[in-house]
């Protein structure tokens, strides 16, 4: 799980330095930027369809339940506005599906980390309506859980070396997104701040696309490449539906 957590850290990490870099005011042209600093934090919440009929065969073929496929994911983003260039990073989840039989426990879940690039071609200042592109970096997860051997011993040294089905498998997808997207900003009382106006509003939105999973690795546990495991990709057409917080911050 290593090369998994350094990953999502990365991708926290790239997302907050994104975010840190629009707003803060870097010295030029006597300490303050060639243009005004706007952009959004938001919540997304995405629609697109799994697959997991081969996983779920692997899993009844050693007598576990069947998993429900969750196909919602809840996203946190941050947009970014440079004249009609968009940009949209962000961090999602989908919701935990798990399964049980005999003390033995199989549990899946999703993650992913998002980059989009889009270019507004409204001439509306209410509303942006624009074709993006982005870069998809996706891991699925299978946790089983052998709770009849894990805790059928009491001393610590004994449950060291106990013997118990239970691990964790994970796979690293990598996709490419398509699509258009709108958003109508609902405009707010703009606040004054020394020399600062900063505009707000919530922008309601949506985004709608096409999901390519480009790349599918094969399944692994800890950094050991396993063999024959599930390889379907996750390609499908994906619907997001969009709130935040916007602003724009202008000098005075």
């Amino acid at each position: 799980m290593n090369k998994l957590n350094i990953l999502f850290i990365a991708a926290s990490v790239f997302v907050v330095k994104t975010a840190v870099a629009q707003n803060t005011d870097t010295a030029k042209y006597m300490g303050w930027r060639s243009h005004d600093i706007s952009g959004a934090a938001q919540i997304q919440v995405t629609y697109r369809k799994g697959n997991t009929t081969q996983l779920n065969q692997d899993l009844n073929s050693v007598g576990l339940p069947s998993l429900a496929s969750k196909d919602v994911w809840i996203n946190l983003s941050m947009a970014h506005y440079n004249h009609n260039w968009i940009m949209e990073d962000g961090l999602g989840f989908s919701p935990w599906s798990s399964s049980s039989v005999n003390n033995l426990k199989a549990t899946y879940s999703q993650y992913q980390a998002y980059f989009r690039a889009g270019y507004n071609v409204s001439q509306d200042i209410d509303f942006k309506l624009y074709p993006f592109v982005g870069l998809n970096f996706s891991a699925a997860i299978l946790d089983i859980q052998d709770n009849a051997r894990i805790q059928n011993v009491t001393n610590f040294s004994q449950e060291i070396l106990n013997s118990t089905s239970s691990k964790v498998f994970y796979q690293p997808n990598f996709g490419i997104e398509l699509g258009a997207g709108f958003d109508y900003f609902i405009k707010l009382k703009p606040k004054q701040i020394d020399c600062v106006e900063i505009q707000r509003n919530i922008p309601i939105g949506l985004r709608a696309g096409y999901y390519i999973n480009t790349y599918a690795s094969g399944w692994k546990i800890d950094n050991y490449s396993l063999q024959n495991g599930p390889s379907a990709k996750q390609s499908n057409v994906f619907v997001s539906l969009n709130i935040g917080l916007g602003y724009e911050i202008k000098k005075r």
